[in-house]
């Protein structure tokens, strides 16, 4: 049987609600990816050009510094990333995340919150930050979502 790690960035609240309850579906162990420095309402303001949100995402080589990012990945087989979509893929917080820690041989499944945007590139975009890893397509999920449904889209992959 795998061992499962549900890890996400919220910056919200609702990626965090969907990947607790992801987490206990699937019977995974649950660690959240934060920033250093909090993302404030200001920050994530994707309307003002200006805001940290909209900067970092204009910048594909932007790595937001982690808070206490102190993960150990090694005993995980397979590593759910879920994220709120930002500008259609994920926050550069997520990149972080990736690029801080060994993925090889593991098995990464992102998930996303978002009111209406699928993953985008974000699979596409993952794959090439954790390149010893396989990345499966994943799924974007309401905020709303299920633990049944969410138990029965695990079983679905086979994991």
């Amino acid at each position: 049987m795998a061992k499962v790690l549900v890890a996400y960035f919220s910056a919200t609240g609702t990626t965090a609600r969907v990947a607790k309850t992801l987490a206990d579906a699937a019977g995974a162990d649950l660690h959240e990816v934060a920033p250093a420095r909090p993302y404030s309402s200001a920050d994530l303001n994707w309307n003002d050009r200006a805001s940290r949100s909209s900067v970092e995402m204009r910048d594909e080589s932007c790595r937001p510094e982690l808070a206490g990012d102190d993960v150990d990945l090694s005993g995980y087989d397979v590593i759910f990333v879920g994220f709120p979509v930002w500008w259609y893929v994920e926050p550069r917080i997520v990149d972080s995340f990736l690029e801080a820690h060994d993925f090889s041989g593991k098995t990464v499944v992102p998930f996303a919150t978002s009111g209406g945007s699928g993953l985008g590139k974000a699979p596409e975009r993952m794959q090439q930050l954790v390149p010893d890893a396989t990345v499966r397509g994943g799924r974007r999920l309401s905020a709303g979502a299920s633990a049944a449904e969410l138990a029965s889209w695990v079983r679905e992959l086979g994991l």
